[in-house]
């Protein structure tokens, strides 16, 4: 049936299921008319910047939203992959570095260990969540606080800084930058990418099809001959590797990184995922939803810091609009039975 509304149908559709989406958007537009240097190009490079990080982790997260899960420990995750990856790219010559005869190592392979240690991460959770039974709230809250203390051993507590120049200079680097235009920062040429595998592999692969089954009906799918275990568990290795190769970029995006980098990260990745109509009670997402859900709760954070809001009130802004999405979104889900 909805392929069969023309676009202005499908438009209304939209802002009568967003409205969250509808009431933010407006009132961005509003302060942008009314807030100089808020339509600028310093303004996007920094907006696309952030949503670009934000939206790999919330791409992570999406996946174990749609199963009726969710992943508390994506945060500390992304801290850990950033810590790691800081202190592997020192600077041979940076006096305060954590491993003074380590040799300096390519960023490349830096990346690769930073993937597959936020992978195994991964697994770990899937298998406590589809092997022992244990719920996705309670399992991932245990590894959260499992990962922050490696963290916090790993580095001693102490700010890690010193990184190459090739690094920083790549995770903030730009391209088609001419005349007044800054260029397109590289990191949302990464979020694009990363944005295009996962609408094919929610889409156009047999994992995609499974993981939706899972969130509407789980019993229903394992009649059906799909190994939830299994799906269940390449949900949150995916997870595990969205959040790595976050940190490993906003380590080179801030220029340093301590084991208190992400906090709080994985409730905004749950928040832009529910703005964005991913459902908490699973089955439903997509992933262009999900994009519009982290630029409008990061557009809504500029907005604050333009209006000169302070900073603390930031919190309770966002809290409202979390509390407002899942609200409204379980609404929805009432009025369907």
């Amino acid at each position: 049936m909805d392929n069969k509304k023309s676009i202005p149908q499908r438009i209304w559709s939209y802002m009568k299921g967003n409205p969250i989406v509808v009431i933010l958007t407006v009132v961005c537009i509003i302060v942008g008319f009314n807030v100089e240097n808020f339509f600028s190009w310093g303004n996007f490079n920094n907006l696309a910047s952030n949503t670009a990080v934000r939206f790999l982790i919330a791409l992570g997260v999406s996946g174990c939203l749609i199963t009726k899960g969710t992943d508390l420990s994506a945060g500390r995750q992304v801290g850990l992959a950033a810590c790691l990856a800081g202190v592997l790219l020192q600077r041979g010559d940076y006096s305060g570095r954590m491993f003074p005869n380590m040799p300096e190592m390519n960023m490349a392979v830096v990346l690769l260990i930073v993937l597959v240690i936020g992978a195994t991460i991964g697994i770990v959770n899937g298998l406590i969540i589809a092997k022992l039974n244990v719920p996705p709230f309670i399992a991932t809250l245990g590894t959260q606080t499992i990962v922050y203390g490696i963290a916090l051993v790993f580095t001693n507590a102490q700010p890690i800084g010193g990184f190459q120049k090739v690094y920083t200079q790549f995770v903030n680097g730009k391209v088609f930058s001419f005349g007044d235009f800054p260029g397109i920062p590289y990191l949302l040429i990464i979020a694009v990418a990363a944005g295009v595998f996962f609408w094919f592999m929610y889409n156009k692969t047999t994992h995609g099809k499974y993981m939706y089954a899972i969130g509407g009906n789980e019993n229903a799918a394992e009649v059906s001959g799909v190994n939830t275990v299994k799906s269940k568990i390449l949900i949150y290795m995916t997870a595990g590797i969205m959040y790595a190769l976050a940190g490993y970029l906003l380590a080179g995006k801030s220029g340093g990184a301590t084991s208190a980098l992400g906090t709080g990260y994985e409730l905004e990745a749950i928040a832009g995922c529910t703005i964005g109509g991913v459902s908490t009670t699973g089955g439903i997402g997509t992933v262009g939803g999900i994009l519009v859900g982290v630029l409008v709760f990061e557009l809504l954070k500029i907005v604050l810091q333009f209006l000169g809001v302070n900073p603390y009130y930031n919190y309770i802004v966002q809290g409202l609009v979390i509390v407002v999405a899942v609200a409204l979104d379980i609404r929805k889900y009432v009025k369907k039975k």
